[in-house]
């Protein structure tokens, strides 16, 4: 039975258009999936905890060395590793803070970087590759080539590398120039958000429709 995990991590509730992205691609999947089953996480609302020297020192020591706290990690970890091994479509929301990845999207892939869980210690493969890792991107501004702030955008770069050891590759779908509607000083942006906005809608709804047979 195909299985969804769908992760938001946007702070700004029903307003946040990554959350509006996920929920339309979630919806998407399950109208392709019938009868599949789905794991919902809110990054936003229940933060994971950052790894601190309990965190880290699980990671380091065998099992039978840990202490209480470095158990509860560790065992937070485990949770986190099994909804990603359990899904075989994972989608995540991902807005734009401060020109990066939320704190709570790091601390969610900094528990998966896990030895013998998420990767092989001794040869490095990741053990989490080989499922859909679709991430619905937003942000505010514009950040292309052609701006005056191209390449600030450090979530969508840093992703696909934050994850590699995982085996886990992102295929990202962005709306952008969202702040347009809210700002006057971006009104003249506003058909290019719309038109970011519909395009991204479009990538969604084609994942997973069905192919036409050729005529």
């Amino acid at each position: 039975m195909a299985h969804l995990l769908h992760i938001d991590s946007s702070i700004q509730g029903e307003r946040s258009v990554s959350r509006q992205l996920t929920a339309r691609a979630a919806a998407a999947w399950r109208a392709a999936h019938p009868g599949g089953t789905v794991t919902y996480r809110d990054l936003g609302d229940e933060p994971l905890p950052h790894l601190d020297r309990a965190g880290g020192l699980a990671r380091m020591l065998p099992a039978d060395q840990h202490t209480p706290a470095e158990q509860a990690s560790w065992a937070l970890t485990e949770r986190l590793v099994a909804e990603v091994a359990r899904a075989d479509t994972i989608l995540l929301g991902l807005p734009l803070y401060n020109y990066s990845v939320p704190s709570s999207v790091k601390a969610w892939v900094d528990h998966l970087i896990a030895p013998g869980l998420a990767y092989d210690p001794e040869t490095g493969q990741g053990l989490l590759g080989g499922r859909e890792f679709i991430v619905l991107a937003s942000r505010g501004g514009g950040y292309g080539s052609d701006t005056p702030r191209a390449g600030w955008d450090h979530a969508e770069t840093w992703l696909p590398h934050g994850v590699a050891m995982t085996g886990l590759e992102p295929r990202v779908i962005t709306a952008e120039l969202t702040f347009a509607a809210l700002k006057p000083a971006m009104a003249e942006l506003l058909p290019l958000a719309e038109a970011s906005r519909a395009a991204a809608e479009r990538a969604i709804d084609g994942l997973w429709a069905p192919v036409s047979a050729a005529a």
